[in-house]
């Protein structure tokens, strides 16, 4: 389920590095890599996972932790 708080697919997601954001009760962290920002966070069974900013806008996310 979904927080009530999650941006929408328009809303900008953060730019500086480090910065946290929270998509399906995961966090994921921007990180600097080969020239490019990724998202990196954990799939549900905690293996890495890498998503591009498009991927995460469609996944839904947050500023904080829902639930």
């Amino acid at each position: 389920m979904l927080s009530t708080e999650t941006a929408t697919e328009t809303d900008p997601l953060p730019t500086a590095p480090c910065s946290v954001v929270w998509s399906q009760g995961r966090p994921y962290v921007l990180e600097p890599g080969a020239g490019t920002l990724r998202w990196v966070g954990t799939d549900h069974l905690g293996r890495p996972l890498t998503l591009t900013g498009d991927e995460l806008r469609r996944r839904g996310w947050t500023h904080r932790r829902a639930g």
